[in-house]
């Protein structure tokens, strides 16, 4: 009752904002709030659901192994998009209150508006296709189609828009391409390849409690800080598509809080590949309709790291097993790193393994005859165990959450610091 209590005094809230505030941001902070508290009572209301359903599994770095609820990323998922199909209205009210209705539909920006959809479209379908992974456990060769397919009414919004398919080329090669170059279709590929790293990065740096909500919750407030940067600045054009990316992001920032509350260790839930490719296609739609993906990018240096470190086994050079994710040791309690078997290891593969291994960027344990038998997995989670030692599990996810935060100010350093020596 208590929630359904709080439901009715949302909307409430809601009736009442429609009429007496006319400024958007105050309305979609409004309902964030509204969708962190109903994502933080539902995620426990719902877990016995998910339960029933056979969707749940062992969190193995537990000595007990319990059984624990999972994709409860499908329930803030849809908690997100439904407050953002109740913001449609705000954000276009003006034209509504117009007296001459003719004159309001003349001049109703419905580029904007398609923007809008289009985004809510592509991030709906991400949310189908990721909850169909947490349900039939889709291979990883299938799993890149997937945002390929989600991101096809982006694509269209994007085309029936401005449409802009140019780079600013930066200074050291100007004198080859000139300011600007026109990559025409390559835009859209480059669109297209930067939702699948977006939604793959958040699922591939994975594997212990609370590290895919909290690395998203850090990059969710990066961006969110840099557009506060420029919606009351003195260009319109710049200060509208933040105002947009505002209006994604400060929902995603509350419900992902909620999950990570129930998410961070002891986990009591498990988020799924589902919030993965959620959070991932989220931070890609804002990047590309508000013209700013390179600035994105920059928030993700540790995911671009975690994908550059893992590609040797990712592409099958070195030996990929299923689970990736830091060992626990029954005995101590901590975390260490995995391990793959080095067997039938091609002469490349022999090679990069060797180089890995001599650079410090992984660890042999050898057999009585001294040729390598295993080494460690290649991900971030295990190269911080190799350099630090056994963790605790909460500590390795303080990590990482640490990391992400040196990250962001990395990306705020050459955003605003040294881009003036590439542009």
């Amino acid at each position: 009752m208590g929630l359904v209590a709080w439901s009715v005094a949302a909307a409430a809230g809601a009736v009442v904002l429609s009429h007496t505030i006319v400024d958007p941001l105050v309305v979609i902070g409004y309902f964030s709030v509204v969708a962190g508290f109903v994502a933080w009572r539902l995620i426990p209301l719902l877990s016995d659901i998910f339960f029933e359903a056979r969707l749940a599994g062992n969190d193995v770095n537990k000595a007990h192994r319990p059984l624990i609820p999972e994709s409860l990323g499908i329930v803030v998922a849809t908690i997100y998009l439904m407050a953002l199909f109740l913001f449609i209205p705000f954000p276009f009210k003006q034209w509504f209150a117009q007296d001459d209705r003719t004159e309001g539909i003349r001049t109703f920006p419905f580029q904007k508006l398609g923007e809008f959809l289009a985004a809510l479209l592509c991030l709906q379908s991400m949310v189908f296709l990721g909850f169909a992974d947490d349900v039939f456990n889709i291979r990883w060769r299938y799993k890149l189609l997937m945002p390929t397919v989600a991101s096809v009414p982006l694509l269209m919004g994007y085309y029936l828009s401005d449409g802009v398919t140019y780079m600013i080329v930066p200074l050291p090669f100007r004198p080859i391409f000139g300011q600007i170059l026109n990559i025409g279709i390559l835009y859209y590929v480059y669109i297209v390849m930067l939702t699948i790293f977006c939604t793959n990065s958040i699922n591939i740096l994975a594997g212990i409690n609370g590290v895919e909500a909290g690395q998203s919750l850090i990059i969710a407030i990066s961006i969110a800080i840099n557009d506060l940067l420029y919606v009351n600045g003195p260009d319109k054009p710049a200060a509208d598509v933040h105002l947009f990316s505002l209006y994604f992001m400060l929902p995603f920032i509350a419900v992902t809080t909620a999950l990570l509350w129930h998410n961070w260790y002891p986990a009591r839930v498990f988020v799924g590949d589902t919030y993965c490719y959620f959070a991932g296609m989220t931070f890609a739609v804002v990047g590309i309709v508000g013209h700013f993906s390179k600035t994105v990018l920059l928030m993700f240096i540790p995911q671009i790291v975690n994908f550059i470190y893992s590609t040797p086994q990712l592409f099958h050079i070195i030996p990929c097993p299923r689970h990736r994710l830091p060992r626990l040791n029954p005995e101590t309690g901590l975390l260490e790193p995995s391990r793959a078997p080095l067997q039938e290891l091609s002469p490349l593969g022999h090679t990069l393994a060797r180089l890995l291994n001599g650079v410090g960027l992984t660890r042999f344990t050898y057999n009585a005859d001294q040729t390598p038998a295993e080494m460690t997995n290649l991900t971030l989670l295990n190269l911080i165990l190799i350099y630090t030692g056994p963790l605790h599990e909460q500590t390795l996810a303080g990590v990482v959450m640490a990391l992400q935060v040196i990250g962001s100010g990395v990306a705020f350093t050459i955003r605003y610091k040294l881009v003036h020596f590439f542009y």
